[in-house]
């Protein structure tokens, strides 16, 4: 599938073929253009994002990082001290894992093929599970927050982390400037992509606000949800607890 540098995302299934092949076709330069256009202040946000999961709960448990890209949130989990379980890394893009496989190499990371929309595992098989950068890009975000409320154990977190527009006026100011004009320009030379860096700050600006993203979470079968902001507003950390009773009995997709 293609699309013009200036074309709106797609919807339904049409967003999700384009969201595959925007990822396939940047994976060579994603981890590049992560760290530059983010000036390293990612790596923080992951790490915040990973001590939310309170996986110390289940050290020796097994966690699914979804939307997993090329491993850096897996990673950033398996290299905590005291951390002796595994994590699942999923992907519906193959270009990603295969980008991100020779930094999994001797970790406990297994990466898999797979639709966050339509998960390939039973009901209650983590621990734990987390996004990074990952929900923005779902073409039906209930039907993920269903999958992912679904294969987590009774009170297992999800934990999101994800961009959001700042709430301060001058700061959202600069950030829409930055986002809008120096982004798409940085992305577009670096990646070779037309298109991949002008998605990205619409698909921000069009997706739900963390009180909203909240909501839907809740809607999905979560008896908990809280996040807060991080780096005065540029991104947002949600944490959802399932409850203990939620989905029992659930049959995994195909069944």
């Amino acid at each position: 599938m293609t699309a013009s540098p200036e074309a709106e995302p797609a919807s339904g299934r049409e967003r999700a073929a384009q969201v595959r092949t925007l990822f396939s076709e940047i994976a060579h330069r994603y981890d590049l253009l992560n760290h530059v256009l983010s000036l390293n202040i990612d790596r923080r946000w992951r790490r915040r994002a990973v001590a939310a999961l309170d996986w110390k709960r289940a050290p020796e448990g097994t966690y699914l990082d979804a939307c997993a890209g090329t491993f850096d949130l897996a990673l950033t989990l398996t290299g905590r001290h005291g951390f002796h379980g595994r994590v699942v890394g999923a992907d519906f893009a193959l270009p990603m894992l295969a980008r991100g496989h020779p930094k999994i190499d001797g970790h406990p990371v297994d990466p898999v093929c797979g639709d966050t929309q339509r998960l390939p595992f039973r009901s209650h098989s983590f621990a734990g599970a987390m996004v990074g950068f990952g929900v923005r890009n779902l073409s039906d975000l209930a039907a993920g927050f269903g999958e992912l409320c679904r294969v987590l154990e009774p009170c297992g977190r999800l934990v999101i982390l994800e961009f959001t527009v700042p709430p301060g006026r001058l700061l959202r100011a600069g950030y829409l400037v930055y986002f809008n004009h120096i982004l798409p320009q940085v992305g577009r030379l670096v990646s070779g992509h037309p298109w991949a860096y002008s998605y990205l700050p619409r698909s921000v600006r069009d997706f739900p606000g963390p009180d909203a993203l909240a909501e839907l979470l809740r809607e999905a079968g979560f008896a908990s949800v809280e996040w807060r902001l991080v780096s005065r507003g540029i991104a947002a950390i949600h944490v959802a607890a399932k409850g203990p009773g939620a989905g029992e009995g659930d049959p995994p997709p195909g069944s």
